[in-house]
């Protein structure tokens, strides 16, 4: 049994890898292209790079959220060995981002909880929501609401505004003659019909 979900684990995070790598490929791709090909760059090639990634992406939560896939959040990973010296093959498996995995860096590379700092900002909050009192809290809600569906009646109404802008746009009357036209470049071009 233990060795079916071994297999099955490591068959999983295979997939993960693959995924996450092509991912990654992705991003530096598109990232390189907004960065040095910007000037050649179209709005639909732009597009066609941002779907690729968000492909990969649903791709990666679909292998994550598989059945055959075992949670990984029920895993703990733990550092075999802690050493300031530098490590070559860390190097080389991090790309060269992570040269050392010493003590004081395990806690910021395998950190299982929030920093410390957002902690205390996500215990203040927490607190704050539960010592306010229903009335309040409605109230609250209430005036959020009002203030969404007006920004939602002013954005409906910019909406409707454009749409009849660029409507009217396409159904425009002509306000120029082409016969004008000519005789104005004759006139200034050759001199034609002035005295």
């Amino acid at each position: 049994m233990q060795q079916r979900e071994e297999k099955q684990l490591e068959s999983a995070l295979e997939s993960i890898i693959q995924r996450v790598n092509d991912l990654k490929q992705s991003i530096a791709s598109m990232i390189f292209k907004i960065e040095n090909e910007y000037e050649t760059m179209t709005w639909p090639t732009f597009l066609d790079n941002y779907a690729l990634i968000s492909g990969q992406l649903t791709s990666l939560s679909k292998v994550m959220s598989h059945d055959k896939c075992p949670v990984l959040r029920n895993l703990t990973v733990l550092p075999l060995m802690l050493t300031p010296e530098r490590d070559e093959q860390l190097a080389q498996l991090t790309e060269h981002r992570v040269t050392t995995f010493a003590h004081d860096l395990v806690p910021d590379y395998l950190r299982t909880k929030l920093e410390p700092l957002a902690e205390n900002k996500m215990l203040q909050l927490e607190h704050k929501a539960q010592s306010l009192q229903y009335e309040n809290a409605q109230k609250q809600i209430a005036a959020y609401q009002k203030v969404v569906s007006h920004v939602w009646d002013i954005i409906s109404k910019a909406r409707e505004e454009w749409e009849v802008e660029s409507s009217s746009r396409g159904n425009t009357q002509q306000n120029s003659s082409v016969a004008d036209t000519h005789l104005l470049v004759a006139a200034v071009g050759m001199g034609k019909g002035l005295k």
